[in-house]
């Protein structure tokens, strides 16, 4: 009775930190999120997770209960769903990182808007930049190329 008390907290805790992913629109880090908050009430209604009880008598008695109650197999259902998530998560993942774009573990875009410096779809696109100074770019030879480039864009956003 504590287990499965216990459990279905932790995963009420995670889905409710997944609601909130979700609504910061960071929608691939939230099922993943309710991937793993799933696990626990899987658990417990499964009969895997055994908090005060003897680990050795039950056995006979899970066989049996795995057979006739139907809670053991929704827990294994709740189990394979989260798997599922889990799955599906990865395989987004990968075509993302696979086409470029996306966004990385922590939520940042990666891939063309993020190196551009564009902070979404919203935005407007940066100015051309003038052919003489695309030469006075690249005739500079010094290492402080890379500073003036991000000066440039501290002074498009006007700090």
């Amino acid at each position: 009775m504590l287990t499965d008390t216990l459990c279905a907290a932790l995963s009420a805790g995670g889905l409710a930190i997944a609601i909130v992913t979700a609504y910061r629109r960071r929608f691939l880090a939230a099922t993943r999120i309710a991937a793993v908050s799933l696990l626990p009430v899987g658990l417990a209604l499964a009969g895997l997770v055994t908090l005060g009880r003897k680990v050795g008598t039950a056995t006979g008695d899970w066989a049996v209960d795995l057979v006739f109650k139907p809670t053991v197999w929704l827990g294994f259902g709740v189990i394979a769903c989260s798997a599922a998530l889990f799955g599906i998560t990865r395989l987004v993942s990968g075509r993302r990182r696979r086409r470029g774009g996306g966004a990385d573990s922590a939520g940042a875009p990666t891939g063309p808007a993020a190196v551009a410096g564009a902070p979404g779809p919203a935005a407007e696109p940066a100015p051309a930049l003038s052919a003489s100074k695309r030469r006075s770019r690249a005739s500079a030879d010094s290492g402080l190329s890379d500073f003036a480039d991000i000066e440039e864009i501290l002074k498009r956003r006007g700090i």
